[in-house]
């Protein structure tokens, strides 16, 4: 399902190898993966939603990104679809942004399906170059490198919830403080709000971006359902399609999960050959065997369902069987926001195990990046 120079037209038959493809590139987080499907069904009742090649876009041409921001397992999330566009037309008439195409901030479940009901509602082409090609925890991380362009102000709309929980906000300041106040939102709207933000150019996304990582997601999603229903193929065909491998197959013994501040955070446990730990900040960060790292966030760690199937670390329950599959970050197609180690600080503290070393060796504590990129 190859994505053509004049686009593609997106279809029910899209929509399965999408999700699955792009649940796996979720690495555990991402969203779930039957929101995903339902959105997807809907957006096709609403319209034509389509998806295009960042090199079909003009370079000046105003692409804005489309998210859901939250904690996958809170309890009292809700989701409105209307918001979704809605998001987008708000950014456009309060800040006066000339939005000519959409993307989503990473691939999962729901998120690489994220932005068909926008498309579909507002005749807006999704472009084909994710923020990242793979999910990830903050806000800052999908921002392709522009906490780095020197005065760059950041433009965002969430909305969500309902009853008193409802919330309908408009920000700009700096990306750092723009994105901890949608977060917020997402905590007062009950766990996750639909958003638009950061307006930038097309010639921006195809050098910051991902391009391409949709179709990744596409064709990753199909070499796994062609494996279905023998569990062991689908394993193998997951790892295979993201140059990775299945470490161990095991029972999960305990899951401890908690959200805090807009964010799911813990651990789960799984018996195998020996008794492996993943740390899960909405997705997996680290997978850890007798205290030995075998992959570090943004490598990807995934786990696979008694189906073949991923399973989001929200869905994870103690006492089922899973494969726990590893694969390199120089697999994936990742975004400028990957690429930075102060990104990666907030990881550290928040679940209390080193990355920046596993993932760029030694960097200077106070060391920053100076970077001067055109919009």
């Amino acid at each position: 399902m190859g994505i053509q120079a004049e686009g593609l037209k997106l279809t029910m038959d899209h929509i399965e190898p999408l999700v699955v493809g792009g649940s796996l590139l979720g690495g555990g987080g991402g969203g779930d993966p039957q929101d995903g499907r339902q959105l997807a069904r809907k957006a096709l009742e609403l319209g034509d939603p389509y998806l295009v090649p960042i090199e079909t876009l003009r370079p000046d041409a105003v692409v804005v990104t489309v998210a859901l921001v939250g904690a996958p397992s809170a309890p009292e999330r809700s989701l409105n679809l209307e918001d979704l566009p809605k998001a987008v037309e708000l950014i456009q008439e309060t800040f006066g942004a000339q939005v000519q195409a959409i993307m989503t901030n990473e691939n999962g479940g729901f998120a690489s399906v994220n932005g068909w009901i926008q498309s579909a509602v507002l005749g807006l082409p999704i472009v084909d170059a994710p923020c990242n090609g793979r999910a990830h925890p903050t806000a800052l991380m999908g921002a392709m490198g522009l906490h780095l362009v020197p005065g760059y102000r950041s433009l965002q709309v969430a909305l969500g919830g309902t009853g008193t929980r409802r919330v309908e906000v408009c920000v700009s300041g700096s990306l750092e403080g723009a994105s901890a106040i949608v977060r917020q939102a997402a905590v007062q709207a009950g766990g996750l709000v639909a958003v638009a933000r950061n307006p930038v150019t097309a010639n921006y996304v195809a050098q910051h971006g991902a391009p391409g990582a949709l179709t990744m997601a596409l064709r990753i999603g199909e070499a796994v359902l062609r494996t279905l229903p023998h569990r062991q193929a689908t394993w193998e065909a997951a790892a295979e399609a993201v140059g990775g491998r299945i470490v161990d197959v095991g029972r999960v013994l305990r899951v401890h999960m908690e959200t805090v501040g807009g964010f799911d955070r813990g651990a789960i446990f799984v018996e195998g050959g020996r008794i492996y730990e993943l740390t899960v900040w909405n997705e997996y960060m680290t997978l850890e065997v007798e205290g030995q790292r075998l992959a570090t966030f943004p490598d990807l760690i995934a786990t696979l369902g008694e189906n073949g199937l991923p399973l989001t670390s929200a869905e994870i329950r103690e006492g089922v069987t899973v494969a726990l599959l590893a694969a390199p970050k120089e697999n994936l197609i990742l975004g400028a926001g990957m690429r930075d180690p102060q990104l990666f600080r907030i990881v550290e503290q928040n679940i209390g195990k080193e990355l920046i070393r596993y993932i760029f060796g030694e960097v200077e504590k106070n060391g920053n990046e100076t970077d001067n990129r055109s919009l």
